[in-house]
């Protein structure tokens, strides 16, 4: 297998860094219609016609192509080995057939099959799974968590087929501590900032507050900005969430936090320090010029330290721009991805909740890494499907993966503990949370529906006043247009023969 981006690399490497201002410039202009050439003969317009669709292509492009330059470099590290993994493979199963003797423990034989099946899939995975639109550090890391991603689905969907008593009982499978009911952490005990009772340590509720989850969340929605790239969903995803956890207390106690906990600590400090770190990353990953060229090309041994380094960065950017409100099928899509942010952040605490993990066990931050290294692929996917469809005519596979995995997810919480998601919700918060859904759905109304309809009338209205305003417009002789020569005689005496003559 080659190199993904060498494909790409002939028509790359032609444009210059200082030229993509001006190529893009230029193309707006062309498809505005404010530079209008003249077209004297067809093969001129036919011209004009090809050089309109290619600057629209260029603007598409734009953001990517237009800085990138790579020299096609082709080694060692960027092909498949397929033949080399299946031989490796081939000599790892011959090995356990014919010189390891079988265990006679069923539940271990059981284990360890299941994992070698899944190493199996993973290698398969690793070689001949598609290319995402992430090639860097390389695609094979990106086939990877493709293939992880599709485990952690059918891992779930047995989850789900199982019993309660059963589904919590297998945990212990995988690691003996599970299986047992783990109390929650109630945050909003005492919620003084200053306790003068405390002659110790009057800040001792701030200083309790300070664990492991402050880097956590910051470094949680540091990477959720490089995902979103936008700072206004970044911020309506972290408010929403607070929302979220002030709503739902009364089910969960680790949702029931202290105010300055909740605006201080999370919203201003992790969430927003955080977001902002975000967009700083954003401003210099779109400004950096993208040029790659082989290892082994370069002749200092800093450039070489400096190329490795830059591995580690995108092949090539993007910028985001959702616009939201430029039409119904881009709010809804937007909409959707905030819906889908939120509800994976619930299933994060729900599911710890009805599977009886401690929030410091191991699989609780293996899901959160998994969530950060598919989530980027998944919200590129949701982009260029929305962004273009009629290039990308169907949803991307990680993207596909990610919220079939989301939705699993919030069913296991169903099924595990009805009791506590079927809480009733306080009247007032209900009362909230209906006004907030009523004023979204009144908006888009308005913007999507009777906005466009009133612009429809009015063009309509305008064209029907310029319309008799036309026809009354005085000609070159002194006379007026009429709107029919057939009905200018049906009026006039004088007959077609005498007007004439």
């Amino acid at each position: 297998m080659t190199k993904p981006e060498s494909k790409k690399s002939g028509v790359a490497a032609i444009n210059a860094t200082g030229k993509c201002a001006t190529a893009a410039s230029a193309a707006e202009q062309v498809i505005n219609g404010s530079v209008e050439a003249d077209c004297p003969d067809q093969g001129t317009l036919m011209t004009a016609k090809v050089n309109k669709q290619i600057a629209r292509e260029s603007l598409h492009w734009r953001n990517t192509e237009c800085e990138v330059y790579d020299d096609g470099t082709n080694t060692f590290f960027w092909r498949a080995h397929t033949v080399t993994v299946l031989f490796i493979l081939t000599c790892a199963l011959v090995y356990v057939t014919l010189l390891e003797e079988t265990p006679q423990d069923t539940a271990y034989n059981t284990k360890r099959g299941i994992i070698a099946s899944i190493l199996v899939f993973l290698c398969f995975g690793v070689t001949q799974a598609k290319d995402g639109p992430f090639t860097r550090p390389h695609p094979a890391y990106w086939r990877f968590w493709l293939c992880v991603t599709v485990v952690y689905e059918l891992f779930l969907i047995f989850i789900l087929f199982q019993t309660v008593h059963d589904g919590r009982q297998f945990m212990k499978y995988i690691d003996p501590k599970l299986g047992v009911p783990l109390p929650e952490r109630d945050y909003g005990g005492n919620c003084l900032m200053y306790d003068p009772g405390n002659t110790t340590d009057p800040f001792h509720n701030i200083w309790d507050k300070m664990d492991g989850f402050v880097p956590a969340h910051f470094l949680g929605w540091y990477i959720k900005t490089l995902m979103i790239r936008d700072w206004w969903m970044c911020m309506i995803i972290s408010v929403m969430f607070e929302f979220l956890e002030y709503s739902l207390e009364h089910q969960l106690p680790n949702f029931s936090e202290c105010w300055w906990d909740h605006w201080i600590m999370d919203v201003l400090l992790c969430n927003g320090l955080g977001i902002y770190c975000g967009m700083k990353t954003l401003a210099w990953l779109s400004m950096k010029p993208y040029q790659w060229q082989g290892l082994w090309n370069i002749p200092t041994y800093k450039g070489k330290i400096k190329r490795i380094a830059f591995q580690f960065t995108p092949y090539s950017w993007v910028k985001f721009e959702w616009k939201p409100a430029s039409n119904l099928r881009r709010w809804l899509a937007v909409l959707g991805i905030i819906f889908m942010f939120l509800l994976a952040e619930l299933n994060t605490f729900y599911l710890k909740f009805v599977l009886w993990m401690p929030p410091e066990h191991y699989l609780v931050l293996l899901r959160l890494v998994f969530f950060v290294n598919v989530g980027g692929v998944a919200m590129r996917e949701i982009y260029d499907f929305m962004d273009d469809p009629k290039f990308h005519k169907k949803l991307g596979q990680q993207a596909w993966l990610v919220a079939a995995i989301t939705v699993t997810e919030f069913l296991i919480v169903v099924k595990y503990d009805p009791n506590t998601i079927m809480l009733p919700i306080p009247f007032f918060i209900m009362q909230c949370w209906l006004l907030g859904i009523l004023l979204i759905f009144t908006w888009t109304l308005w913007r999507f529906f009777i906005h466009d309809i009133t612009l429809r009338y009015k063009e309509t209205r305008r064209r029907k006043q310029e319309a008799p305003a036309d026809r009354d417009r005085p000609l070159g002789n002194g006379s007026t247009a009429t709107p029919s020569g057939r009905s200018k005689l049906n009026d006039n005496s004088e007959t077609p023969r005498q007007r004439k003559t």
